[in-house]
């Protein structure tokens, strides 16, 4: 599924390719929390790094977030302007691009389930709003992004 996304002001638009467009995994560490997920946790796709096409580049930036004292591989781009949080990159996995779900313009397929994870991470003030079929993690689910869509028959 061709994915079109932008930031809030417009400066950056952007395009991939996903085999994996169901936004179904909620992340509430503290760094997704913090940069991109205004009700306590973000959504993260998956994308075919290779397709993703990038207009209005010169107004992105790139945040790399500390994590026990050292600068994380994973860059997180954003819109300079508008702050907007737009896909996070990790050259640990060369070929996966993450965009957020919140910088999505393509009508996106509701999931059947939701994955809850890193809600170690989770401060009190957020409420997890489960329903029928979710799944709960304290950290990171064994099932992978693509191991879920083809369990489930989306892939």
């Amino acid at each position: 599924m061709l994915l079109q996304g932008s930031c809030h002001c417009g400066a950056v638009t952007f395009s991939v390719e996903s085999p994996h467009p169901y936004p179904y995994q909620r992340c509430y560490c503290s760094i997704c929390r913090k940069t991109a997920g205004g009700g306590g946790y973000a959504i993260n796709l998956s994308g075919q790094a290779a397709t993703l096409q990038v207009e209005g580049s010169e107004h992105k930036g790139i945040y790399h977030a500390v994590i026990d004292g050292e600068p994380s591989s994973g860059e997180r781009h954003f819109c300079r302007h508008c702050a907007t949080a737009l896909w996070v990159y990790d050259p640990h996995w060369p070929e996966l691009v993450h965009p957020f779900a919140s910088a999505i313009d393509t009508e996106l397929p509701v999931p059947p389930e939701n994955v809850h994870l890193m809600l170690a991470s989770k401060p009190d003030w957020v409420q997890v709003a489960p329903h029928e079929h979710d799944k709960f993690f304290a950290e990171y689910p064994e099932e992978s992004i693509e191991e879920w869509h083809q369990r489930l028959g989306f892939a």
